[in-house]
């Protein structure tokens, strides 16, 4: 079945009007979600890559392995993330943040904490123990402190 651009867009002809998020609003979305966007900038070349984060205390946590993108932060720590989430309720609704921060790659006792805030994250939304597991060869932890910080929104 086919749809006109109106019956698609709702009738409001689907344009909502984008809101600033609070910073309650913001903390709120980004405790309640996954997935970031990780933008990073080295030696003349940009790269963007999905990672799995818990956010805390206006900072991101993550665990990844060597490669492309540890390379490029040890290069240039400055980091730009974004977190969206399109149509919630079916109806063409978003929202989105922004931030922009710098990435340090966490050593010691502060490995500890990122990877507990990691496991009670995603024990609480898996159904999984929250037990930890060892950390395998090549494994870094990173946190992003996030210093600019915006978010918009549109409900439909």
């Amino acid at each position: 079945m086919a749809y006109s651009q109106t019956e698609m867009a709702g009738p409001d002809g689907g344009r909502g009007i984008p809101r600033e998020l609070s910073r309650s609003e913001i903390d709120e979305f980004l405790r309640g979600q996954r997935i970031a966007r990780l933008g990073c900038h080295a030696g003349g070349a940009a790269y963007v890559v999905p990672l799995i984060y818990a956010y805390d205390d206006g900072a991101v946590v993550t665990v990844t392995t060597e490669g492309r993108k540890t390379a490029m932060l040890r290069e240039n720590p400055q980091v730009c993330v974004e977190v969206d989430e399109y149509d919630a309720d079916g109806k063409g609704s978003w929202r989105s943040v922004i931030a922009h921060g710098k990435c340090e790659e966490l050593k010691g006792d502060a490995i500890d904490s990122a990877l507990a805030l990691l496991r009670e994250r995603f024990a609480r939304t898996a159904g999984r123990s929250g037990e930890p597991r060892d950390l395998g060869p090549h494994v870094v932890v990173l946190r992003i402190t996030l210093d600019e910080i915006s978010g918009r929104t549109v409900q439909r």
